[in-house]
């Protein structure tokens, strides 16, 4: 199977290069990255990238993933996360319309819906809570509409991702970047936090690249939604404290306040149990491999000089 993927140099794009590659899944040479900003206003220019690349199936990874960005520039965020997925999903429905079409969504666009305490299912209401979750609730929808007009696409809403590779701007690669900076002498000994006290379903980065290769492998019908979610949520603060248990110089920790989001949810939890019994899918690497190699991967990247 001959697959097109979109962000493949992001941090869940690099891994999913992997997983296809181990399930013999190709993906063409030069295949895009992130798509380019004329692409958002000249849809025409997609057809002959498709018509180049002749895919049986299409991997749509390419977003702004930051939540903390979103609330910077939100109108960037919608761009990208919406119209730039709808005139990629527009064009695989016209130029390669035998294509299946899989979408990265994300766990945050249940957003208040997580307040109900339990974990949630895959028709429990969309109630994006953040510039980024919105335009991710916005495009998984659409994409539903779409199914109806023939685009044979999978919503597959990914839960928090964590492991070797992730950029700063989310919580485990925040606090590894922190301590390898703190061990290598680069920032004093104070390790800084947003809110602890938050309820969190982890799921490494490798378990979850191998759920898109599963699904591109099974059937299912056009427009279905799929939790990839580990179903045990951690409490923020225990994380802190198993990294900070790992590292070579114990810091202080101090909670900044800009780090706080004023509509942030106490407790996420998913239920992948669809995507269990479809794929069968379930999560393979223990969280303490997760931790220890995201905080490797982030002292190699510091010793390296990387920010």
């Amino acid at each position: 199977m001959r697959v097109l993927l979109t962000g493949g140099d992001g941090f869940l794009g690099r891994h999913a290069q992997a997983a296809l590659a181990a399930h013999a899944l190709t993906v063409p040479p030069r295949a895009p990255g992130p798509l380019p900003h004329y692409a958002l206003e000249e849809e025409g220019c997609l057809a002959p990238l498709l018509a180049a690349a002749r895919p049986e199936a299409v991997v749509h990874l390419a977003a702004r993933a930051s939540v903390a960005a979103s609330f910077a520039d939100p109108l960037a965020c919608w761009r990208a996360n919406l119209l730039g997925t709808l005139a990629l999903a527009e064009a695989v429905r016209r130029a390669a319309p035998g294509a299946r079409f899989l979408f990265a969504s994300s766990a945050e666009v249940y957003g208040l819906s997580f307040q109900a305490g339990a974990a949630l299912e895959e028709g429990a209401p969309l109630a994006p809570a953040n510039p980024y979750a919105a335009s991710k609730a916005a495009a998984d929808l659409a994409l539903g509409e779409m199914a109806l007009r023939g685009l044979a696409c999978l919503r597959l809403r990914f839960f928090n991702l964590a492991g070797p590779g992730q950029s700063p701007g989310f919580v485990v690669a925040d606090f590894c970047r922190q301590i390898a900076r703190i061990e290598a002498g680069l920032d004093p000994p104070l390790l800084r936090v947003g809110a602890l006290d938050r309820w969190r379903d982890f799921l490494d980065v490798r378990d979850a690249a191998r759920a898109i290769a599963l699904a591109l492998e099974a059937d299912w019908p056009p427009g279905l939604a799929l939790n990839i979610a580990a179903g045990a949520p951690r409490r923020i603060g225990d994380v802190l404290e198993a990294l900070l248990a790992r590292a070579r110089r114990r810091p202080e920790v101090a909670v900044e306040p800009a780090r706080l989001r004023p509509t942030d949810v106490a407790r996420v939890a998913g239920d992948a149990g669809r995507a269990r019994a479809l794929l069968g899918w379930a999560p393979a690497i223990p969280f303490a491999r997760t931790l220890d190699e995201a905080l490797e991967d982030w002292r190699a990247r510091i010793a390296q000089g990387e920010a």
